[in-house]
């Protein structure tokens, strides 16, 4: 029998693994995008609120000149220093940029009160212009700090661009597209009226979609991380509904939640916690499932032995530490957010702890910080049982869809081993053991390159010869054992 005929009864190849990956991608992408696009134009504002011009003292803008300062006067005899009352005080020359008056140079007093800031000459300075101010009418309230954010940020993005190059470029517009989804989509549909908590699932997901697939590119392993924070969303934004029911939270706790609550009566202040929670979660979310898909797929490229079961219990002992980690991450940014509020409450001993952390305040953080763990938690089971699935299917099917080379051995001449025991030849069984290494075959599923020799160095294929696949020794040495040469 000749080689060719050989091989001509052997399986062909089946579809290569990257093409059934990328119509699996397109199998979930196309209908999920195409329902949040859906979802995005139902919700879409009808009117867009534009900013309006408060009421009050015009803001102006100038650099300071000249600063004199000089101690403040001590009380009377009868009276007490209040507590944060000013100890300095005097006049501050400034040139006006910018705003009513400018141009001209004007005399206002050096700030003071709780807050107040420190000026010097040279700093550039926003004041407040009081028309109807009998003495000064203008005061400074703060400093500009435009030059210094841009420059901030021009400093982050070169950074980001010098480590991350082209990659840093995808995670920069990213960047972008989920800055532009909160300020023209979520932010004016919650103040047109919508549910803020519908809102926030809707430009989470189109948010995911677009950053997701622009960072990381179009693969198997971003189409699992889509998927398992699409679960790991639904389940946190579920929990969250639960949990702020349960608790009685109304989602006004603090005086931004309650001016916001007067001024714009229309907003659901609840569901605006209840959205704050899953827009906060999505950006940790997307961290986990692209770090347990990853992993499972360099497993699998590392180990194409591994089947779910080992595949899903080594990531995940990757994703329990990410998880302790991620756990740590969330209580030191709330710890270092909160840190006024902890030593007011640290100083307020009156107060019995269990009166501050059932107060509306701390249990709508309680809740917050709990909700979004537990969504990170069931992220990683989640994610990592889809890719690991994924995984060991894709590599059953390229083992079966392969070809396998059989050699055609000769038939044995007198003295040699009986073919009617089954046994390879032993010409056969010496060349198996010079193109194979102890443990196993030489040649590698991974890498794809020649077999072995016994000395390690890889040998070369006679001209002619077709390219051989995986495991081709192994494949040969199974066939001969069971039905001869």
């Amino acid at each position: 029998m000749s080689s060719e005929h050989a091989h001509s009864h052997l399986p062909r190849p089946g579809p290569p693994p990257g093409r059934a990956a990328r119509r699996l991608s397109l199998a979930l992408l196309i209908p999920a995008a195409l329902l949040t696009l859906a979802a995005m134009v139902l919700l879409w504002p009808d009117d867009t609120p534009t900013a309006r011009q408060a009421d009050g003292p015009t803001r102006v803008l100038g650099t300071v000149v000249a600063v004199d300062s000089v101690p403040c006067p001590p009380p009377a005899a009868d009276e007490e220093l209040p507590a944060g009352a000013p100890t300095d005080c005097g006049t501050v020359a400034v040139d006006l940029t910018e705003g009513v008056g400018a141009g001209q140079r004007v005399s206002t007093d050096v700030p003071s009160g709780p807050g107040a800031i420190r000026v010097q000459p040279g700093d550039e300075v926003a004041l407040l212009y009081l028309e109807e101010s009998p003495e000064r009418q203008y005061s400074i309230i703060d400093h500009q700090r435009s030059t210094q954010l841009w420059l901030l940020g021009a400093v982050f993005a070169l950074a980001v661009l010098a480590f991350g190059r082209w990659r840093g470029l995808s995670a920069l517009a990213g960047l972008g597209v989920t800055f532009a989804i909160l300020l023209m989509f979520i932010v004016p549909a919650i103040l047109d009226g919508r549910s803020p908590l519908l809102v926030a699932i809707v430009g989470a997901a189109a948010i995911m979609l677009t950053v997701l697939y622009l960072t990381h590119g179009f693969s198997m392993t971003t189409t699992i991380a889509v998927a398992g924070t699409l679960a790991s969303l639904t389940i946190t934004a579920a929990l969250s509904a639960i949990a702020t029911a349960a608790a009685h939270l109304s989602g006004i706790a603090d005086e931004t939640s309650n001016y916001l609550s007067v001024t714009q009566g229309e907003v659901n202040m609840r569901g605006l916690l209840l959205a704050g929670i899953v827009i906060g979660s999505l950006g940790v979310l997307d961290d986990v499932t692209v770090t347990q898909s990853a992993t499972v797929a360099e497993l699998a490229r590392a180990n194409p032995g591994y089947g779910f079961r080992r595949l899903y219990s080594a990531a995940t002992r990757v994703g329990r530490a990410h998880i302790a980690s991620v756990i740590n991450t969330i209580v030191l940014a709330y710890a270092g957010a909160s840190l006024p509020l902890m030593l007011l409450f640290a100083a307020d001993s009156a107060t019995p702890v269990g009166e501050l952390l059932t107060s509306e305040l701390i249990a709508q953080e309680l809740v917050r910080s709990a909700v979004g763990t537990i969504g990170l938690i069931a992220a990683v089971p989640i994610t990592t049982a889809l890719a690991a699935l994924l995984a060991a299917r894709h590599g059953s099917e390229a083992d079966a869809g392969q070809v396998v080379p059989v050699p055609v051995l000769p038939t044995p001449a007198a003295g040699q081993d009986d073919p009617s025991t089954g046994q390879a030849t032993t010409a056969a069984r010496q060349e198996v053991a010079a193109t194979s290494t102890p443990h196993g075959p030489a040649s590698s599923p991974i890498d794809g390159g020649p077999p072995a020799t016994a000395t390690g160095q890889p040998s070369t294929p006679a001209p002619g010869s077709r390219p051989e696949t995986d495991d081709p020794w192994m494949a040969f040495v199974d066939r001969h054992r069971h039905t001869g040469p």
